[in-house]
This record gives C-alpha cells, structure tokens and sequence, in this order.
C-alpha cells in the first residue's frame, strides 16, 4: 500500500487571494489533502489564510510590506525571502518531493532541492516571457526579452515533469520533445460549489435591484482581474456599442485592481449607468456573484495562459462568450460563443448581442457548459493524476 506523500508547494505569489492561479494552488492542496496526504505552502508575507491548509509565508521586505498584482522589480526581492523560508523547511523538515508553481517557484524547487536530493514538479500556468509582456513588464523588442527567453528555457529544463494548467501549454512546450516529461493537466472546478440555483429567484432578483439593474435587463457577468491584458477594455467598448444599439444589456464586472481605472473609462464611454463593479469578490462568495448573470463573458487577450474563471462559468451553467483563442476553445468546445479575431470590441459586442436576442440558446448552452464541466474538468480526477505523476517520479528515482 502506498504511503502517504509529504508534498512541499512553493507558491511565489500572496496567496491566498481571489483570482486565477490561487484558485489552482488551492484546489490542488485540498484535493492532495482529501486523498491523505500532507501538503506545505511556502509562500509570499501577505494573502489570506485558509483553514486547514498549512501555509508557511516569508518575512516583508522592510522597506516596503504591500506589492502589486502581477510583474514588478518589487517582486525579484520577495522570491529572495520566498528562497530563504524555504531552506529553512528544507532544513528542518522532511519531504518527498517539491511542487513549485510558475517559473519562480520552479526555480527555487530546483536550486534548494538537492538539499534533500527531492524531485521537481513544475506547475506551469503560462510562459514567463508572455505573460511579462502581457503586464507590460517586458518589451519583446527590448535587450532584456533575449536573456529572459533563455532564463525561462533553462528553468523548462530543469523540472523533472512539467505539469501544464491546459493542453495547449503542452503544444507550446513541444519544441522539448519530451512527452514523459510535460503532463497536461488542465484546471478544473468544484462543480459542487460551483453550481447553478445557489440563490432563488426572488433573491437574484432582490440582489439585481439593490445594484440598479432594471428586473428586465439582461446581465453580462464578469469576474476575474481587472487589467488591459484581460480585455477590459474591450469589454467595456462593447458595452458602449450594446447601449448604442439599443439593448438593455447591464455588465456586472467583479474584480480588482484598478477598478478607479476602469470606472473613469467607462464614465468617458458613457457606460457607467450600464456597467455595475463591485470591487474584489471572496472566492466563498464567487458563485452568488456569478448566479447573478444571465450570460458570462471571458474576453481575456493573453494567448499563453489559461483562463479558470470559465470553467467557474461552466459550472454555474451560464452561456459564456469569449475571444476565440485556443484556451477558451479548450474549455468551451463547441458550446462557446467566439468573438473574432481576438481583441476586437465589435466582435465582442456581436457575440453577446447573439445570446442576448435567444433566451433558449442561452439555456441550451448553459446546461451543455454544466454538463461539460462535470465530464471532463473535475479536481477529484485531476488530484488522483496528480498523485500518479508523483508517485512515477518517486519510482523512476529509485531505479
């Protein structure tokens, strides 16, 4: 009978917060933890703590104790003290195996390891140079995107497998050749928790009016970060060209940061009676969030990482439009509705314009989303997959 792993997570970001690659980390911990065995997060000094997760942070920087979502300098000192709490586990503590997510946490995993002589899983949710370029980090005309390139082939390297939260980071991770190697394993979703019917409808309908949406409108949800490179801006415009066109459609957009930002745009555009933000959404919170909408939109741009908030949306058995990109295609299959080509605001604006003028569609997809989600993206299949690369990786050690 196989013992039980000790399995240690570096996770250099401030988890927990309530978006994105969080939500994979901490799906993933609780699923190991549901199929007995034991999980540590290293991680940054801020974020939430979870109950009954063992989450061990780094010390601020002293000069500064708050930092930005997402690329910055700031970020480069934190993965320093990130490293250092780390040797310290390593030290004290006993492991089977290292778990580091995104390129940081990979690179850690891979320095301190040998300490133990412990084998590196690598959980890769997007290219390092993308999504650099994406937040406006990096320039891919600049000096700096060459030596960076090389950096996030190096640390492609080095894992002993590499586990990608979709297919297409596999396809993007070919030029390898190594398929023992890169593991897709997409992300999934709690569909018990995720589920439609969470609130009645005289409670959506109570909740809908206390926001200032008419009880006859359709709603267009949102929920995810606010940033450019998720296409908000987009989102926004087509809201504009909605209101132009005579359609009584409100935007009910959950998210943070920048969400001063997004309002001063959507006051420029003359959509800020159509469109309602409420700020940063609790994760526990999400699905009443989400019940709320009547269609949900994905208008994410960036085309090396995955996009989790529409498997939340297939969950919730909402009809979701999305730019046609091979992710959300990866999800939706053929029961997405596309806007093309990607980053077109008029495309968008149609693709909604469409589920708006068919009620039964909207249904139609809905129920087919729920059921896609229930078949093919469940954590509980993905953590018992999980195990099994684990325990391959343990065994081709002690060959």
């Amino acid at each position: 009978m196989n013992r039980p792993l000790r399995i240690l997570m570096i996770a250099p970001t401030s988890f927990f917060l309530d978006y994105g690659c969080h939500v994979r980390i901490l799906e993933e911990a609780r699923v190991l933890q549901r199929l007995g065995h034991q999980v540590t997060i290293a991680t940054y000094y801020l974020g939430r703590d979870i109950p009954g997760l063992e989450i061990v942070r780094c010390r601020p920087t002293p000069w500064r104790a708050d930092y930005e979502v997402g690329s910055s300098l700031h970020k480069l000192a934190f993965d320093v003290f990130l490293a250092w709490r780390v040797l310290g586990l390593l030290l004290r503590r006993r492991f089977d195996l290292i778990h580091g997510h995104l390129y940081e946490g990979a690179l850690i995993g891979r320095a301190l390891g040998w300490l133990q002589g412990l084998p590196v899983v690598f959980d890769r949710q997007g290219s390092l140079t993308g999504e650099m370029v994406d937040h406006r980090f990096l320039n891919p005309r600049g000096p700096w995107y060459r030596w960076v390139r090389l950096l996030e082939e190096r640390i492609n390297e080095m894992a002993d497998v590499i586990i990608t939260s979709t297919q297409q980071g596999a396809v993007q991770l070919g030029h390898l050749g190594d398929s023992v190697r890169i593991r897709p394993l997409p992300d999934c979703v709690n569909a018990d928790f995720f589920r439609p019917g969470v609130l009645s409808p005289e409670e959506v309908s109570a909740r809908r009016a206390a926001l200032g949406i008419p009880p006859r409108a359709t709603v267009v949800v949102y929920l995810g970060l606010l940033a450019d490179w998720q296409g908000i801006p987009q989102l926004l415009q087509a809201a504009h060209l909605l209101k132009a066109s005579g359609q009584e459609v409100y935007f009910l957009i959950g998210g943070f940061p920048a969400e001063i930002y997004y309002q001063a745009q959507a006051r420029r555009l003359g959509v800020d009676d159509r469109v309602v933000f409420t700020g940063k959404v609790p994760y526990d919170q999400s699905p009443f969030h989400l019940t709320l909408g009547d269609i949900a939109v994905a208008p994410k741009l960036s085309a090396t990482e995955g996009s989790g908030k529409i498997l939340n949306y297939m969950a919730m058995a909402l009809p979701t439009v999305a730019f046609d990109t091979p992710v959300s295609r990866e999800y939706l299959g053929s029961l997405g509705v596309y806007a093309s080509p990607p980053g077109d605001p008029d495309a968008l604006a149609r693709a909604i314009q469409v589920l708006v003028e068919q009620p039964d569609l909207r249904r139609a997809l809905g129920e087919g989303l729920r059921q896609r989600a229930l078949r093919h993206f469940s954590w509980d299949r993905a953590g018992r997959q999980l195990v099994n690369i684990y325990r391959e990786i343990l065994a081709r050690k002690q060959q």
